[in-house]
């Protein structure tokens, strides 16, 4: 976007269960490729956030992991993560499937939106998913159970309510200067959104648990003269028997995880890429705080 007049700003805390499409609306408002997005749950580890100038207000969206019970330290800080981000926002977005029950997710964040008072929309996704008629009911069940100020049904995926959506989050706005540049869409440092886009690939290519145990750092991020960036590339994981996975027979997989990867690097860095990378074992690095802050998930 091009220069704006920037009056307000509205600080944006997007809310729900694991996988009920927060990084997919988090993309889709701000229309680059800022959170990853999976079908395996738990994707999100860290704060991302999008940044959407529209009219006169710019929009932080915060995206933040899903809410589950942990079972590991990494676990531990997600849900604190959770909890912290709904506080010391603007307004929330509690995103939900649209089912005719209320889960033990969607219960605890409404639980914490009556604690902090927070202003709360209610966005119910993937409405494509199912007949006009039964949305009508889920409507009804949600307004039940705490007072939103507003309830706008979507489709992240398909990018139908959008616009409703952002005319609901524009009344939250306050007067205020403009926090980030007009042509920044996230917050995340270069290096930590190609480390997310490696991620996304290898949640996409492999089976269940392994993807949860890797972690991925860029070690080498150098710009040539003629623009093509050079990253090196290492991806943990914590048994040597998923290296072998990962690296697949004859190297098929890691090749096939790479070439998926640096397309996306590419498009998102808007130049060519030459990408370097290596796999190594680093036993229960989930449960080691020294680890766990060297790949950015420490206080």
């Amino acid at each position: 976007m091009n220069s704006m007049n920037i009056q307000k700003t509205a600080l944006v805390s997007i809310v729900g269960r694991p996988n009920v499409g927060k990084s997919t609306l988090t993309n889709a408002l701000v229309g680059d490729k800022v959170a990853i997005t999976s079908n395996k749950p738990q994707t999100t580890r860290t704060r991302i956030c999008g940044i959407l100038n529209r009219d006169n207000i710019q929009y932080v969206l915060m995206d933040t992991p899903g809410l589950h019970r942990p079972r590991s330290r990494l676990g531990d800080y997600m849900v604190k993560i959770v909890q912290d981000s709904i506080s010391d926002v603007d307004v929330v977005l509690l995103l939900v499937e649209p089912v005719h029950r209320i889960g033990l997710p969607e219960e605890a964040l409404i639980q914490r939106l009556k604690e902090t008072g927070l202003p709360c929309i209610l966005v119910i996704n993937k409405i494509d998913t199912i007949p006009k008629e039964a949305l009508l009911s889920v409507i009804s069940l949600y307004q039940n159970a705490h007072p939103f100020k507003a309830v706008v049904p979507i489709s992240a995926r398909k990018q139908e309510g959008l616009d409703s959506l952002l005319q609901e989050m524009a009344h939250f706005a306050a007067e205020g200067p403009q926090l980030f540049p007009d042509d920044m869409t996230s917050d995340q440092p270069e290096r930590q959104i190609v480390a997310e886009i490696v991620r996304e690939k290898l949640l996409q290519c492999l089976e269940r648990e392994i993807p949860h145990g890797t972690a991925v750092e860029v070690t080498k991020f150098t710009e040539r003269d003629n623009g093509i960036i050079d990253l090196h590339v290492t991806i943990y994981c914590e048994k040597a028997s998923h290296k072998g996975i990962i690296i697949g027979k004859g190297g098929a997989m890691m090749k096939k995880i790479a070439q998926l990867a640096r397309e996306d690097i590419e498009k998102f860095m808007g130049t060519k890429v030459y990408l370097e990378t290596w796999v190594k074992v680093k036993e229960n690095w989930r449960d080691n705080q020294i680890w766990m802050r060297n790949f950015g998930y420490g206080e």
